[in-house]
């Protein structure tokens, strides 16, 4: 095997190596961002999936039972895709804890498609609209 070959099978070893997947997202919860909303966790449910979609999210995983979802991006220009996942604790009947895990598809990968804080700008966002009696508009707002 000559010294080309050998680096290209050592190149795609390194960048599979340290893939990261759904399962990794829900282990790594206590390591996510969260942020405390006064509103319900019905509305913070509706509103983290809406904030997915906005950010181009795949297909949306529903544990609503346990209180969490997960979702991917593909990938895309400078980026492998992205795993994510967001946990909806209601504090109060009015009071709604929310926490976001974001983490690169491939750990060698610079870019991400969505931070942990441009998810919670997003959800920021999302809970004026709905707090002004508004529907959530299928695009993001500027």
């Amino acid at each position: 095997m000559n010294t080309a070959m050998r680096f290209a099978i050592f190149t795609v070893f390194l960048m599979f190596a340290g893939c990261q997947t759904l399962g990794d997202v829900v282990k790594a919860k206590g390591e996510g961002t969260s942020k405390v909303y006064h509103i319900t966790a019905d509305q913070a449910w509706t509103i983290a999936m809406t904030v997915f979609r906005w950010e181009g999210a795949d297909a949306i995983e529903e544990h609503r039972a346990e209180g969490y979802m997960l979702t991917s991006t593909s990938p895309g220009i400078g980026t492998y895709g992205t795993v994510m996942g967001a946990w909806i604790d209601p504090i109060t009947e009015s009071q709604t804890q929310v926490t976001v895990v974001t983490k690169r598809r491939v750990v060698t990968n610079i870019i991400t498609s969505l931070t942990e804080g441009m998810f919670h700008r997003r959800f920021a966002q999302a809970v004026e609209i709905v707090k002004a009696g508004k529907p959530l508009p299928p695009a993001p707002p500027d």
